[in-house]
């Protein structure tokens, strides 16, 4: 850094009169020995963890500065409209990431988050970690007391030390687990908050296109990450590179003039969506489908038009922007994946109990005819809460119905009547009732630390098929596209461990090669890979 720093005031002053001179000379003392050959550098996790704990550090030293600024009103002396606008100014950064900072730094200043500050002061937690806490917080039930809003925050801290910001964005959904209150009033909990971020996402959906002139046509969408993610896996199953033989043969057989383009036989992408958009087959359960789920076409005639009830009572108050927004996003909830090459890689699959699946009534019907012919009263699970997707996305257990509306159901009682989970010898490779079966036990890849999603992933043998393995369920390991290509390269070892839920955890080393430089020592050399979500 130049002896002038962020807004033009010299780094050797340092920082509210305590000299930050040491602080830079350690800096510049590091990159030295990085950038010396002859040093013979061998970087491992520790020195990054390391720096990454001092980067926390000064991270939380900066919201510290910026919370003191905001109760001092300092922007008032140089005359900027607000706090974040001053931030903005002094770090030359952005008006959003500005705003963003002051929310967070207020909120860790405030009382109430004592351990989650002392956590992030230390550099043990991430200011994306810090930010889970303090909104996980917000939310909390007004009847707590301080007791159990502090058992609350005990645990989040806790968990956010181990866990990326994706898995534990998630796990903080269910923070009020830590107040020792009911399943039932956990689940209402966790359902609100999904519902209301649902609903906010809904609301916010925009697709807009700009015609560039040249034959081509700009799209740009904000979509709700649920509907994203379903789309994406859609795009991922049409554009596998395992389907370029199918692409290919297609595009020949257009060259020679004997397959009209969209043929549902020709293997293209084209007719690929041209078949997923075919009338998508009745409700399972018995549920109807619900009245907001009529067709855009007979409900957006027009500016003027409008609806009355569901989640589109405000149609004739939104731009067209958001209207083609929220169309695109429940054209690609009714997607029908049934004629797409690998139905399951092109499927969402929702993880939920029956009680989410029919509802609270259909759960008490249903307890109430068990009771009346055996006398036996079932415990029923909360109807609320969150489902799980294999796309790694909550779901609140309403949206999770609506769906189920519009597709087919596969109960969770797997190995049922015609899906065998056992195939051994008889077929190399698995089946798609295999892979539902996994996305119950599986929600990322199985190899240690990585975040790809279950969705992304592809099944290997625990024990080689060309060596006599067998193709059973319990032998499945799910690895995305680079651990399946990591656990076939001779220059890396791997083991395998398995929990109680039979969910199996792949971690990798380097084999040490003679002669490197880089070894450490005569073992071998862990892979780090990306935090787990």
């Amino acid at each position: 850094m130049s002896a002038e720093g962020l807004g033009g005031v010299s780094a050797a002053r340092g920082v509210v009169g305590v000299p930050t001179g040491a602080l830079h000379a350690l800096v510049d003392q590091v990159q030295a020995r990085l950038a010396d050959p002859g040093a013979g550098v061998v970087v491992g996790a520790a020195d990054v963890g390391e720096v990454e704990r001092i980067a926390r550090r000064v991270e939380a030293l900066r919201l510290a500065l910026v919370a003191r600024a905001d109760r001092q009103q300092v922007h008032r002396r140089t005359g900027h409209s607000s706090t974040s606008a001053w931030v903005a100014s002094a770090t030359r950064g952005t008006g959003a990431d500005a705003a963003r900072d002051v929310v967070l730094a207020t909120s860790l200043a405030g009382e109430g988050l004592a351990a989650t500050r002392a956590a992030f002061d230390a550099g043990d937690v991430s200011s994306r970690s810090a930010g889970i806490i303090a909104s996980t917080m917000d939310k909390l039930p007004e009847t707590l007391t301080e007791v159990e809003r502090a058992k609350v925050e005990t645990s989040l801290v806790q968990k956010a030390r181990v866990l990326n910001p994706g898995r534990f964005y998630r796990a903080a959904k269910f923070a009020l687990a830590n107040a020792e209150r009911s399943a039932q009033e956990v689940a209402e909990h966790v359902e609100a908050q999904l519902l209301d971020q649902e609903t906010r996402a809904y609301r916010l959906a925009t697709v807009t296109m700009q015609d560039l002139g040249d034959g081509t046509t700009k799209l740009q969408a904000l979509l709700p990450t649920f509907t994203a993610r379903m789309l994406g896996k859609v795009l991922q199953s049409m554009t596998a590179p395992r389907r370029d033989h199918l692409r290919k043969a297609a595009e020949a057989a257009l060259a020679d003039g004997q397959t009209a383009a969209g043929d549902l036989a020709d293997g293209s992408v084209a007719a690929d969506l041209h078949a997923s958009t075919r009338t998508a087959p009745g409700a399972a359960f018995g549920l109807a489908a619900p009245a907001e789920s009529v067709a855009f076409g007979q409900a957006a005639t027009g500016v003027g038009a409008q609806r009355s009830v569901g989640r589109n009572a405000d149609w004739a108050d939104i731009d067209w922007a958001h209207r083609r927004g929220r169309a695109l996003t429940e054209l690609i909830e009714h997607l029908d994946t049934e004629r797409l090459t690998g139905k399951v890689a092109a499927t969402v699959i929702i993880t939920m109990t029956m009680e989410q699946a029919v509802g609270a009534a259909h759960t008490a019907q249903i307890q109430a005819s068990v009771r009346e012919s055996t006398g036996t009263l079932l415990e029923m699970t909360p109807s609320v809460g969150a489902a799980s997707t294999d796309t790694v996305t909550l779901l609140s257990a309403s949206a999770a119905r609506r769906i189920a509306c519009q597709a087919g159901i596969l109960p969770a009682v797997l190995g049922g009547p015609g899906q065998i989970l056992d195939l051994g010898r008889h077929h190399r490779f698995f089946s798609d009732p295999q892979r539902t079966a996994l996305s119950v036990i599986y929600d990322t890849c199985a190899a240690d630390g990585c975040d790809r999603p279950f969705a992304w992933s592809e099944l290997h043998h625990q024990h080689p098929w060309s060596k006599g393995g067998f193709t059973d369920l319990d032998l499945a390991i799910p690895l995305c596209g680079y651990h399946h290509r990591l656990i076939h390269d001779p220059h890396h070892r791997h083991h395998i461990s398995t929990d109680s839920r039979g969910a199996k955890t792949v971690y990798f080393h380097e084999r040490a090669i003679p002669g490197t430089s880089d070894q450490v020592g005569a073992g071998a050399k862990s892979v780090h890979v990306r935090g787990r979500a």
